[in-house]
């Protein structure tokens, strides 16, 4: 019974969290504009996607803004990690809680800071801010995903690979970053799926003329959400899936 009990938890557990998904999914098939009668199946709003300009411009500033924003943070992050981790106790304690605080940080107070800076600096407000804005956020979810694994990496390890003739950054490329991979893609997927996922840093980062779904779905809120955004959703949810199996793939093999 004990049994029954856990796996009926978790079953609704599960179905809390994936119901408004599975929802969206049957809806993008909906030949009815209005999320409350259904008028028959259909891909049209599939179609409609294709054909629509304002969503595929905003589809093509998220996706560019994710794959830069996850690339510098990646590379940024993960040199910050070799930084911290060479530290002395205090040092590393000091600048580990400095790291938490964007992560602790109510995304209203991180916006709102970027948006004073950068107008104190004198920036137009546009593309440039708007990444700059979710680099910022994402660095540190990278150091929390890459510092643990320097950690439990043998700090001999590097040294045996220089005793052995490498030079400092052949021993670094084959012997230190195979070690910490894994922390550098879980690092990466989580800068991605954030940078995808946000909305408040875009609102107060972005300018005129530069609009990520968040904000354009956002703004077509007080006038009523297309339902193209459901069929696009449908198919950004499908190769989010599609990635974390290729992933946890490679991952078995790998092990």
């Amino acid at each position: 019974m004990n049994k029954w009990l856990k796996r009926l938890f978790v079953f609704c557990v599960l179905a809390f969290l994936y119901a408004p998904i599975l929802v969206l999914i049957v809806y993008s098939f909906n030949a009815s504009r209005l999320r409350g009668s259904w008028d028959g199946f259909t891909l049209g709003w599939y179609q409609a996607l294709f054909r629509d300009r304002e969503v595929l411009r905003a589809l093509y500033h998220t996706v560019l803004v994710a794959v830069l924003a996850t690339v510098i943070s990646t590379v940024v992050g993960t040199l910050a990690s070799f930084g911290i981790h060479s530290l002395g106790r205090r040092g590393k304690s000091v600048i580990l809680n400095l790291n938490y605080l964007p992560v602790l940080n109510p995304d209203i107070v991180t916006a709102v800071s970027l948006m004073l800076l950068f107008g104190f600096m004198g920036l137009n407000f546009g593309f440039g801010t708007l990444l700059m804005g979710h680099i910022s956020f994402t660095v540190p979810y990278v150091v929390l995903s890459v510092l643990p694994k320097l950690g439990q990496m043998d700090p001999n390890l590097y040294e045996a690979a220089l005793d052995l003739g490498a030079e400092p950054g052949t021993a670094l490329r084959k012997v230190v970053l195979p070690e910490i991979s894994p922390g550098i893609v879980t690092g990466a997927l989580l800068a991605f799926t954030l940078s995808i996922d946000d909305f408040v840093i875009s609102f107060f980062t972005t300018g005129h003329g530069v609009a990520n779904l968040s904000t354009m779905i956002f703004s077509m809120a007080r006038r009523g959400i297309n339902p193209v955004i459901n069929a696009l959703s449908t198919l950004i949810f499908i190769v989010m899936i599609a990635l974390l199996l290729v992933i946890n793939r490679k991952t078995k093999e790998e092990v």
